[in-house]
């Protein structure tokens, strides 16, 4: 049995945060040996830290050896056997919902695994894994990481040719997938789109099937088996293969500025250390508590924050199959009062798009459980963030706004529940372990306080991004190249009087005015305090006497006869809260905004709109709802 550890990583109050910060800072390594100390290992490391940013190259714990599968299940069998590991709402609420304990877990994991390894899957082989969120997508992770497989999860809501893309670029084995999905009213068929998908792809020996729909599916002799044919094959026995420190965990892939999908990296080692340290101290988590992440796992949030930073923790954590208003706007808070959910951590967009359904889906339900409220994927503009502290966390909870990217692995700054400083729209002080700092346009440190410029990261920390998969150049361009020594986030940030970071958005999303350099953020926020804005998205253009103007696209809560009164009512709040030359040169309304799954909006396409350039968009088969963008062109014009 694996000896259980205790955890030397939990931050208590501001002054423990203080005191490890100075010694992340001080020691860095010793800082983190401490930590990882408290895991697993089947072999100690034989120095912390290897790192060079020109190359670029970093190694954590090198020659250290692990499964991160046995510090997620194994290590809790014996005090948390019994403990809830995972809980599955299904997106209809009358369908039953499922319960796995850490032992069933655990033997569910083995016996996928032996699936794998009975249709030819080993160490080192990718695996593509095309799935709803159920739970056989968080065992089928899992399974992979326990014989040393490479998983490559894509969003099941990608279309046939992005799922390609990313099947050709790792060069996938295998493909999991399932027979159809639910989401919301609608039902899509996601064995079809892997079928379209393998049309193209050569580098695919099998495709294994899990049952969701019982829909009759096309299956491919000699390459498609189901998934409950198979088990019956295999036992619940499979021992954890033994990786490096450095080993690849998991390509990630996320959208680039040019067309071409770019497979972010993650190891074994240091991906483990950061997201259970990150996970325990943003969440501030319990050992009784249930927490719930709404993300998907299709994306890093997923990851991170639903599998392996709970999971290593010895949490229960949430899985949901639906959207935030099937069957009705109140499906979030009825999920919270049913569970009693006591952290809660989702998006700024699904926040906005609740508010416009107003309250009364919100106090219709108690609440009472609710501890901690976190956001990601984008800053939350303060009044989506007033909204959430008072009608849901009755301003009981603190807010962790957490900054972090697919590239880091895991939360980078936030507050740490109650133990930090929490101040709306500011995502707050680094995490002990990271350290930040500004530049300014010559790529000198703005060592003062109340000064904005480029966010970038002096020091390694655990988690970060070891490559682009097969292409380490582009790795070295796009993060290492624009200053030295430093990893480039692209983001531009502010820091306030006390220290606290302010994202300011994308540095090619700050918009040049006269001279004068606004985030999107800043004017995005500006624009939504109007009663009948639901969002609104801000994108630079070229003008003939500014240099640029001001083109903001806006969503409305209802339509309305008074748009030349709103029109005005907008622009006159931009000058009130930033000034004359932040009013928006152009005001579209529009129904909806081109989004990425995750829920960011991909201003590069508002971009090309403003500048008159429809026809340069390029692929937009990825969106959320690819429809919208015709629709926006159709309304510049």
């Amino acid at each position: 049995m694996i000896e259980r550890k205790p955890l030397p990583y939990r931050i208590r109050s501001f002054e423990d945060y203080q005191t490890k910060y100075a010694h992340s800072v001080n020691d860095p390594e010793g800082f983190w040996s401490d930590i990882a100390e408290s895991f697993h290992w089947q072999q100690k490391w034989d120095k912390v830290l290897e790192w060079d940013f020109e190359k670029p190259e970093v190694k954590w714990f090198v020659n250290g050896k692990l499964n991160i599968t046995e510090n997620c299940l194994d290590r809790h069998l014996e005090t948390r056997g019994n403990k809830i590991a995972l809980i599955w709402e299904p997106n209809d609420p009358k369908e039953r919902f499922e319960r796995l304990t850490y032992r069933e877990l655990y033997n569910r994991v083995n016996r996928f695994a032996n699936v794998l390894k009975r249709n030819g899957v080993g160490k080192g082989d990718r695996v593509c894994i095309y799935m709803p969120m159920i739970p056989d997508l968080t065992v089928a992770v899992l399974a992979c990481a326990r014989i040393g497989a490479v998983h490559s999860v894509v969003f099941a809501g990608f279309s046939s040719h992005a799922l390609a893309d990313r099947i050709i670029d790792a060069k996938a084995k295998m493909v999991i997938t399932s027979d159809g999905m639910y989401r919301g009213a609608k039902e899509l068929p996601v064995k079809r789109i892997v079928d379209e998908a393998l049309e193209r792809c050569d580098s695919v020996e099998k495709v294994v099937v899990v049952e969701r729909t019982r829909w009759a599916v096309n299956m491919v002799d000699g390459r498609d088996v189901w998934y409950h044919d198979e088990v019956e094959h295999v036992g619940d026995d499979c021992p954890a293969e033994q990786m490096d420190s450095e080993d690849l965990l998991f390509i990630l892939y996320t959208s680039g500025s040019t067309g071409r999908p770019k497979g972010v990296v993650h190891t074994c080692g240091g991906y483990m250390v950061y997201t259970a340290y990150s996970f325990l101290n943003v969440f501030q988590y319990e050992e009784s508590d249930v927490y719930w992440c709404t993300a998907d796992v299709g994306w890093i949030t997923g990851h991170s924050y639903i599998i392996y930073g709970p999971l290593l923790n010895g949490a229960t954590t949430m899985m949901f199959e639906g959207v935030p208003t099937y069957p009705d706007p109140g499906r979030f808070w009825q999920v919270c009062d049913k569970y009693g959910v006591n952290q809660f951590y989702t998006a700024p967009t699904a926040i906005r798009a609740l508010m416009a359904h107003g309250e009364d889906h919100v106090y219709s339900y108690s609440l009472n459980s609710l501890k901690v409220l976190g956001t990601v994927g984008e800053p939350i503009n303060e009044e989506a963030w007033h909204w959430y502290n008072i009608h849901v966390g009755k301003e009981q909870c603190p807010i962790v706004d957490t900054w972090w990217q697919t590239e880091t692995g895991g939360i980078m700054i936030s507050a740490l529940g109650p133990h930090s400083p929490n101040k709306p729209s500011h995502a707050g002080l680094p995490l002990p372990g990271i350290q930040p700092a500004l530049l300014n346009e010559k790529g000198e440190e703005i060592e003062e306080n109340e000064q904005e410029g480029y966010l970038v990261m002096k020091f390694p920390w655990p988690s970060i991004l070891r490559t682009t998969y097969g292409d380490h150049e582009r790795c070295r361009v796009t993060y290492f190249s624009h200053y030295k020594n430093v990893y480039f986030t692209g983001d531009g940030a502010k820091r306030d009087k006390d220290g606290l970071y302010r994202i300011i958005g994308r540095v090619d999303d700050v918009i040049n005015v006269s001279g004068h350099r606004f985030g999107t953020a800043e004017i995005e926020n500006a624009i939504n305090q109007n009663d009948n804005v639901v969002e609104s998205a801000v994108v630079g253009y070229p003008h003939h006497i500014k240099g640029q103007g001001i083109y903001a696209y806006i969503i409305l809560k209802d339509s309305t006869d008074t748009i030349e009164n709103l029109r005005g009512e907008i622009t006159e709040t931009c000058v009130k809260e930033i000034g004359p030359i932040a009013k928006p040169d152009k005001i579209q309304f529009v129904s909806g905004l081109p989004k990425t799954r995750s829920g960011k909006i991909m201003r590069r396409i508002l971009r090309k709109v403003a500048e008159g350039e429809p026809d340069k968009l390029g692929d937009t088969s990825t969106l959320l709802d690819p429809d919208v963008v015709e629709e926006i062109v159709k309304g510049a014009q």
